[in-house]
């Protein structure tokens, strides 16, 4: 059984790492070096590498490895690192998870394996046995969008009894869910319970919920600490004025056109915009053209006190 290299719960604002890249097979160094320092003083509290954010499922293993280390390099332990190793192969995921180790990373991040659709006790002995065998604790990751397979919160409660599981991120954007299983494990505060829509990041944090994995601190790492702090304080006021300005963000940025990867495209779109790395999705996916490009600079210009 895997040790747990940090304190329980883990708690605060965890950014999912975008992947600078300077094409399909090319990590951008400079770029990554920049990104990561730029969230380590603005306070994020860990990161997430491989997760949505951070294009994993179109990344090569190679890149997964290269990245890996560079960030958990340019980290030094100084914040939990966590990376995803979600996979429908159970032994690439426990393979990435070897390594991760080595490289000196914290814990590991799953969603549900996806094509074929899983049963809740499928679910269950699934993340069960992978948990068994991880040389690293487990995050589950909720992502029904994604992988077509809601974890129910009786299936959440089942694996945690695991004593290799260690939290939970949602990203179903069902608030009752999440407040279901907020409500579910009441009497276990180490379990912790990361949200990944940064929209109802400061709600779920003042229902309990220990964290968020948001996506908008790539650009304004600042920003989303701030309304952790402010939400985790209950300070009703700072924490309306700052998730107001998250809405807007969102607004701006991730919801030009109507492609599935419009948050992906937006996102890398307005780092670029920023000067934090270069428009490159990977492939499949690609950035997006000069119109939605212009649409874009005219939102991202129009976003101020960030």
């Amino acid at each position: 059984m895997s040790e747990k290299p940090f304190a329980l719960p883990l708690e605060g604002i965890v950014p999912p790492l975008a992947t600078p890249l300077l094409d399909d097979h090319t990590l951008d160094l400079v770029a990554l070096e920049k990104l990561v320092g730029r969230m380590l003083e603005a306070g994020v509290h860990g990161l997430f590498v491989l997760g949505t954010t951070g294009e994993c499922t179109s990344l090569s293993y190679e890149l997964r490895r290269q990245l890996i280390s560079a960030v958990c390099s340019l980290v030094g332990g100084r914040v939990p690192v966590l990376v995803g190793i979600t996979d429908t192969a159970p032994n690439e995921s426990l393979a990435l998870t070897d390594y991760a180790k080595q490289a000196g990373a914290a814990a590991v991040v799953a969603a549900p394996p996806y094509y074929f659709g899983l049963s809740q006790p499928e679910l269950v002995t699934y993340f069960e046995r992978l948990a068994d065998q991880l040389s690293l604790p487990l995050f589950l990751y909720n992502m029904p969008s994604h992988t077509k397979t809601m974890i129910s919160v009786e299936t959440v409660v089942q694996v945690a009894k695991h004593p290799n599981v260690i939290g939970f991120k949602d990203s179903s954007a069902n608030a009752g869910y999440l407040h279901a299983l907020i409500y579910a494990f009441r009497a276990q505060p180490e379990f912790s319970i990361f949200v990944g829509p940064e929209e109802m990041m400061a709600s779920s944090v003042l229902m309990g919920a220990h964290g968020g994995v948001s996506g908008g601190a790539n650009m304004f790492p600042k920003l989303y600490v701030d309304l952790y702090h402010a939400a985790k304080a209950n300070d009703r006021e700072t924490t309306l004025r700052l998730q107001a300005k998250v809405m807007e963000v969102s607004e701006k940025v991730y919801s030009l056109g109507t492609y599935g990867s419009s948050y992906l495209k937006g996102l890398k779109g307005a780092m670029h915009l920023l000067g934090l790395c270069q428009n490159v999705l990977a492939f499949p996916h690609t950035a997006f053209g000069p119109a939605d490009m212009d649409r874009l600079r005219a939102n991202v210009e129009s976003i101020e006190g960030v």
